[in-house]
């Protein structure tokens, strides 16, 4: 099975852009209630990594920020761990999928120039299993 099945396209999505402050990341991960979230090159649209709610928050502890005007001047890449939430190929199979979106909440999806195409979540694949399940046991049933 192909994984643009699970596919959230980016234009359903809220990411950040690498020329943002940490102050613009962590106002619009507030406003979307999201605890991660992908971040794109401005320039080419690469997907460079995701900003979690925990990087906000060490940034701010570690540098003894208590006053939201001091982020306007940190660049948000200076946060962003690019090694986690590692991204999977536009055209990847499920198998490709399934040992990393049972480590994150969601995985990034680019083609093949990292190009960032959109997320596939944790949910919607749980969702897609569990249903399949169900299938299968009213089938036995019959």
């Amino acid at each position: 099975m192909n994984i643009l099945f699970f596919l959230i396209p980016k234009n359903r999505l809220d990411f950040l852009y690498d020329s943002y402050s940490v102050r613009q990341g962590l106002e619009k991960i507030r406003v979307t209630g999201y605890t991660a979230i992908p971040v794109v090159s401005k320039k080419d649209g690469t997907y460079l990594g995701t900003a979690s709610e925990g990087d906000f928050l060490w940034e701010i502890i570690d540098h003894n920020y208590f006053n939201i005007k001091d982020l306007e001047d940190i660049d948000l890449m200076n946060i962003v761990d690019t090694t986690k939430y590692p991204p999977v190929r536009i055209d990847a199979q499920i198998d490709d999928l399934v040992h990393l979106i049972l480590a994150q909440n969601f995985v990034p999806v680019v083609d093949d120039r990292n190009i960032f195409m959109g997320i596939i979540t944790r949910r919607s694949v749980i969702d897609y299993f569990y249903n399949e399940c169900q299938k299968l046991d009213a089938k036995e049933k019959v």
